[in-house]
Formats: C-alpha cells, structure tokens, sequence
C-alpha cells in the first residue's frame, strides 16, 4: 500500500527548555520549491503545523505562521492543536478545537490532539494539569466538528517511547477513555528520535524502530484500551547534524529508519510517516535541537534532502 508522507517546513521548534528561534524567518518561497521537490509525484504530501490554547497566558507562537500558502498540489495540513492552558483549565478548549477545524476545513488531513501529553517537559503539553481530559474532550470534540461538515479529517493523538516500567500514562488515558472516544480515534501517533539521545550502533538502528513500533501496536494501545485496528503513524522523526554528527550519517539514518517502517507498514498497521524538520534553525548553532534539518538555515540542502526525495518516491502510497 506504501506510506503517506510529510513534513514540519516552519524553523521554529522547542527544546527542553523552551522555544528555539530560527536564526532567520522562514522564507515562504524557499519551502515551497522545496515541498515541491520532496513531493515529486506523489499524490498527497502532509504539511504539518502547530497552533496552541491557553486562556490565562500568551500561548506559544504558531508555526509555520499561514501553513495555507504551502498547500495545493494534493498537500494537505497535519494540524497540531497544542493544550498550553497552565492551570489546567478547560474552559473554551473544546471550542478552540472545533473553531480550527471549521477554520481550515477542507484543506485538513488530520488533527493531532495535544503534543506529546506523556512527557512532561515545559514546552510540551505533558508538563500541563489535566492534559489527559484535555486530550480525551479535544479528540471528541475534533471528530464531532469534522462529521458535522462533512470532512474525512484523521482525527488522534501522538507519544513517545517511554521505557520506565512505572509510568502510568496509558493506563491513566484508558481510566478516562470511554466509547465516543475510542470510536472518535483514527489514529495514534509516534514520536521517535532513535540515536539522537541514546546513541546506537548503525546495525542496531533498524532492530530499534522496529521495537519501538512494536510495543506501541502490542503494549502501548491495548494497555489504554485501544483497537488493534487503529492504524499507527510516525508524527515526528529526525536526526540532528552539527560537530559529531555528520551530514552523511543524517542521510544513513533516514534511510535505514523510513525503509524499516515502510517494511513493518503492514504487520504492524503503520499508515504514514513525517520528518522532522525541513530546516535548521540554526546551522552555526551549539546545540543539538538547532540541526534537525534537510536544509541548511540557509536553505541549501544536505545530502538527507535527496535521500527523503528518494524514499518518498520508491515507498509513497498510491490510490
């Protein structure tokens, strides 16, 4: 069947402590040539953006900023809707859900609820009270808005590996899940970044995907109560260049990762696939979050671009 594929083209990121500005805006008619590129023939390509809620403080800016002028050609937007409310108050979420799907409409092919609530991080929604309540309503709430208009929008919510034993969260979603919700659920998301912040041998890397995938699809889902037929997605994956990392390895990585999923896509019900990100924020950067691109902050490539372009063509979904 092959995957659908995507992208996050804004410079603009977080790290573990806040927000990382690019070291110059984006520049409109760069990532549009270069999402054309990317996208060659494939029929769709997925444009992923976020946009945050919070009543009580200025939430985090959105990013891409106007994701409407990247789309056309089959490319539809992934919409990140992010629960920053610090009190925990719920108070007009479900509304700023709906009004974002009335909003863009047509031009939706999913909407993630929350960015990974299971990590408790300040700029991710983990480290936020009620964050569960808020993802349980806010895919309810999604799904509800994009039956009423008529819209086949994906509707889910992404994580990331957590291998501590006494974590609770999948446990605490199914306490709170219940039938509207689960049937409301088109999709989980992963997030992964494997040999980014636990370094593996190169003959390991693909044995790790795998894993990561598996215990989602085997442990993760059904622990929160979750049907084996709701299709997994990879929302967020990357490999940082900059000193110690080589341009090279980040093209390497790529490869062996999107091959592995592409091969485990069936078995494990894996339906798309997303890189993160188009371009540094900061090629001259120190730290590690700056380097993430296919392009240089400049928006000349590194040999990674040609490598996702590549990938996209031999595995991408056809109708």
């Amino acid at each position: 069947m092959g995957l659908t594929f995507g992208i996050y083209p804004g410079g603009l990121l977080g790290d573990e402590e806040g927000i990382v500005q690019p070291v110059s805006p984006d520049r409109p008619e760069r990532v549009t040539m270069a999402l054309d590129a990317l996208q060659g023939d494939a029929p769709t390509f997925i444009v992923r953006a976020y946009r945050s809620f919070a009543a009580t403080v200025s939430p985090p800016p959105p990013t891409p900023a106007d994701p409407e002028q990247y789309l056309g050609r089959g490319r539809l937007l992934d919409l990140v809707l992010q629960f920053r409310e610090p009190t925990g108050a719920l108070d007009g979420w479900t509304e700023f859900v709906r009004e974002a799907v009335r909003a863009y409409g047509p031009e939706l092919a999913s909407v993630q609820i929350c960015e990974e609530p299971n990590v408790r991080l300040p700029v991710l929604d983990g480290s936020v009270p009620n964050v569960l309540d808020a993802l349980v309503r806010g895919v309810v709430a999604a799904k509800e808005e994009a039956r009423a208009l008529g819209l086949p929008v994906a509707v889910g919510f992404n994580a990331v590996p957590v291998f501590d034993p006494a974590d609770t969260f999948w446990s605490d979603l199914a306490a709170l899940a219940d039938d509207e919700f689960r049937a409301s659920l088109d999709y989980v998301g992963v997030d992964f970044f494997p040999d980014v912040f636990r370094p593996l041998p190169p003959d390991k890397l693909a044995d790790a995907v795998t894993a990561v995938l598996r215990s989602f699809r085997d442990t993760r889902l059904p622990e929160a109560g979750i049907p084996a037929t709701v299709p997994l997605r990879v929302c967020e994956n990357g490999w940082p260049t900059g000193p110690g990392r080589p341009e090279h390895r980040q093209a390497a990585t790529l490869d062996t990762v999107v091959r592995t999923v592409a091969a485990r896509a069936d078995e494990l019900r894996v339906d798309s696939y997303a890189f993160f990100s188009l371009r540094d924020a900061d090629s001259h950067g120190d730290g590690l979050f700056h380097h993430f691109g296919l392009l240089r902050d400049d928006y000349t490539p590194k040999p990674a671009f040609e490598t996702y372009r590549t990938l996209i063509a031999q595995l991408r979904a056809v109708p």
